[in-house]
């Protein structure tokens, strides 16, 4: 079976030795620490080293990042989606996805990559379904999601802390209609 990690807009590829910059800004931006539960700031070298081990498939390391390119003629590196918690027995995984920058929201490339992952999963690894979680008020998620079919399944209350308050965390999940 011949899966495409191409879109109209964009397309994934496997992580980099070349991609270390721009991984080691990404999940040093505090912005995001919130809905990448990070707690404390990476070292290059623990970039450069996850970078070494990415190679291994998602059956070993139950997780997969993949980089989200333009389709442009000079193409560009915009994001990564990623594969979590990944369960070959029950047939699920959990997705994240990262745009970067202002210039890069509100163009598609979200929800291109997003298609392209849903269509990897389902069609290539036959999973059963794909959850995410998503801080309550992070609505341009909310609506991404959705608008693919994404379904609300719950609720933890006061689950995330912010520096003045709790928020709740809202999960969505997609199910496989083949099964």
């Amino acid at each position: 079976m011949n899966i495409s990690l191409s879109g109209d807009k964009v397309r994934l590829r496997a992580v980099e030795p070349e991609d270390a910059d721009l991984i080691h800004a990404w999940e040093n931006d505090t912005a995001i620490w919130l809905v990448s539960s990070t707690l404390s700031p990476f070292s290059k070298a623990e970039i450069v080293e996850y970078i070494r081990s990415a190679n291994r498939d998602i059956y070993t390391a139950r997780q997969l990042r993949l980089m989200i390119e333009t389709n442009e003629n000079q193409s560009k590196t915009i994001g990564a989606i990623d594969l979590y918690d990944f369960d070959p027995y029950h047939l699920r995984a959990g997705v994240g996805i990262l745009i970067s920058g202002d210039e890069n929201r509100r163009k598609g490339y979200a929800t291109d990559a997003l298609k392209v992952i849903i269509n990897y999963c389902f069609n290539f690894l036959h999973l059963k379904q794909l959850y995410c979680s998503i801080p309550e008020g992070h609505d341009a998620s909310i609506r991404l999601f959705e608008s693919l079919g994404f379904m609300p399944c719950g609720r933890k209350h006061q689950w995330l802390r912010c520096t003045d308050r709790w928020i709740d965390e809202l999960m969505f999940q997609l199910i496989n209609s083949k099964f």
